[in-house]
C-alpha cells in the first residue's frame, strides 16, 4: 500500500499535548505505523555519560507519534485527509479539502 504520510511533509498534531501544532516529519516506521515530528511531542530522556558527550543528564528528545494523531496540512494550512489519483502514468497524492497534489 501507499503511503500517505512521508519524510518531509508538513503534519499538524490532532491528539495531545502539542494538539494543534504543525511540524515537519524527520523520520517515518512505516511497520510500527509512527513518526516522528520535528521539534514536537517532546520528552526527557536521561542519558549516560560518552565520550561523545562527557556532561550526559537529562536531554529533550522527540518522541514517535501513531500516524493516526497526525494529518497532512493542505495549502491552507488546515489538516487535511489524503487521497490517491492517476496523473499520466504516475500515481500522485491528491489533499482531500482542496483537490491540489502534495509534494514529496
Amino acid at each position: 500500500m501507499a503511503a500517505k504520510i512521508k519524510k518531509g511533509d508538513r503534519v499538524i498534531l490532532l491528539t495531545g499535548k502539542d494538539k494543534g501544532r504543525t511540524g515537519r516529519v524527520e523520520k517515518v516506521f512505516p511497520k510500527d505505523e509512527r513518526v516522528i515530528v520535528g521539534g514536537l511531542n517532546m520528552v526527557q530522556r536521561h542519558t549516560r555519560p560518552t565520550q561523545a558527550d562527557p556532561q550526559g543528564g537529562k536531554k529533550p528528545k522527540e518522541a514517535a507519534i501513531h500516524v493516526s494523531n497526525v494529518a497532512i496540512a493542505d495549502s491552507n494550512g488546515k489538516p487535511t485527509r489524503v487521497g490517491f489519483r492517476i496523473d499520466g502514468d504516475k500515481k500522485v497524492r491528491v489533499a482531500k479539502t482542496t483537490g491540489e497534489v502534495i509534494n514529496g
